[in-house]
Order: C-alpha cells, then structure tokens, then sequence
C-alpha cells in the first residue's frame, strides 16, 4: 500500500462519514464505495519496479513507474520486478580442477533485469534459477581450468563466467554485468607443496644470478692478469698500492712476503718508503 492511494481512500471516507452524518446517506454510501474502489485500484510503482498484471489469466501489460489502475477482481498483479542492479553469491566445493585438484570457489554475479514480462513469465523463479545457473557454469568453467591459471588468471576466468551465464539467463529477460571470483581455497597439503616449489624456483634463481656474477668476476680477473702480464709496470703499481693501502691502518702489524718486495723496482721502493716517512708525523699531529 503507497501513500498517495491511502491519503485518498481516507479522504473519500472522511467526505463520506461527514455526508452521512449530516444526513446525505446516499451520497455518503457513494463516497466510501468510491473509496474503497480507490483503495483496490489505485496502485504505485516506484522508479525502480515494473508490476506484471495480468487480465482474466491473460497478459495486461507492464505497469511503471509512476500511478497506475488496475480493474478490481479482474486484473492481477502477478509479479513486483526490481530493476535495479542485483548482486548474488554462489559457491563450488570440491569441484575437481582439469588436473585433479579439489578446490573451493567463492563468486559473486552482478546481475539486472531489462525484461520484466520475461522475468515474471518465463520462469517460475528467476532468482533462484540464477544461483543455480551460476554454480553450474563455475563447476564447469573449473572442470576445465588448470589450477595454475584459475589461480593466476582469475580475469580470464571472470569474463568466461559472466559470457556462459549471461548467454543462459538473456532468454529470461536477465543481464550479468560481471562475474567476480572472490577466493580460491586449495587443501593445505597442497599449499605447503606449492610453497616448497615456490622456494626452491627462488633457491635456484638466486644460485643462477650468483653464478652469473662469479663467471662475470672471473672474465675481469682474466682480462686484468692479461694486462699485468702484458705491462709488468702495472703490476709493480698495483703492488705499491696494496702497500699503500694497508700502511693506512694505524697499530697494526704487517706482513709483506719477500717475493712481493723484490719483484718491485727498489728505486720506487724507496720513494714510497720516503713518502709514508713524511706522512707519518703529519698523522701524528
């Protein structure tokens, strides 16, 4: 019951208890009669709803949005439709992946009806038949999915669903708008095996990267040797720099083989001995 039909029916009795009681009993008796046939046949559809009437068992039309009248004990209103966007959940538990893997599968189906006489008159409960419709098409979209795509690829996944249930729900008057896959559950035997897997691919990357960085090492100590064995001068420098570099610490103890004194040039020998002299008191102060 709306409230436009209600506020008229009680003004047409308020009209008709007043005309009686002043003694108009016959334009009274009018005044509710005609209240009571507002009341019956007046209806209201808001903008979201269609009303499906039917006439003596025959289709009448479709009413909405807005005022409306219906015949009293004639016509029918057999079905209220909300046109507005539906959101439905739907399950599959222990349906078997293409590789024989049990998984359970949460979805949800965004949904509207752009038919309302097909929605009321092609089928006896549309909404039920879409939850059904659903839970078909996903134990079927999963029977013939890998479980690493159906893990990895989940928007493939989605856009098949909602293809395969619109297809089947369009004859009822009925749009999917999209299919979302919510969670994917596999058996926690599985999960510590995957997890495993997953370790050691990473375990292996990284002895390939460190690897890759051993050979590329290796390729300049050779390319560097080949050049100290081409300028003998570039190997008395790098040693007079080894010797440099350790003189830096200051109270510690260093130990030079002979062989490595002796391949050097005396001469330079000597200027750097003459050089860390005068850098000593310096460092002091």
């Amino acid at each position: 019951m709306n409230s436009i039909t209600l506020f008229v029916s009680v003004v047409l009795a308020g009209i008709g208890l007043a005309l009686t009681a002043l003694g108009q009993h016959n334009i009274g008796l009018f005044f509710f009669g005609l209240a009571g046939l507002v009341f019956l046949s007046l209806k209201m559809a808001n903008t979201w709803e269609k009303f499906v009437v039917l006439r003596a068992g025959k289709l009448h039309g479709v009413k909405g949005p807005g005022l409306f009248f219906i015949i009293p004990f004639i016509d029918d209103i057999v079905a209220i439709i909300d046109e507005r966007i539906q959101t439905t959940a739907f399950n599959a538990e222990q349906a078997l992946t293409k590789d024989t893997v049990p998984v359970n599968v949460d979805a949800i189906i965004f949904w509207h009806v752009h038919d309302a006489e097909y929605a009321a008159l092609a089928i006896t409960d549309y909404q039920q038949a879409i939850d059904r419709v659903a839970q078909t098409s996903l134990r079927e979209m999963i029977g013939s999915s890998m479980l690493s795509a159906l893990l990895s690829d989940r928007k493939t996944a989605d856009q098949h669903l909602c293809e395969t249930i619109g297809q089947k729900t369009q004859e009822w008057g009925i749009t999917v708008s999209a299919v979302e896959i919510r969670d994917v559950a596999i058996p926690e035997a599985l999960q510590d095996a995957m997890s495993r897997q997953a370790q050691a691919e990473r375990e292996k990357q990284a002895r390939i990267i460190l690897g890759t960085s051993e050979a590329e090492i290796a390729a300049k100590f050779v390319e560097a040797a080949k050049i100290y064995a081409e300028q003998p001068g570039a190997m008395q420098l790098r040693a007079m720099n080894i010797i440099y570099e350790t003189t830096k610490e200051r109270g510690a103890t260093i130990l030079i083989p002979s062989a490595m004194v002796d391949s050097m040039n005396p001469t330079d020998v000597a200027a750097v001995a003459m050089g860390l002299a005068r850098q000593a008191p310096t460092a002091e102060k």
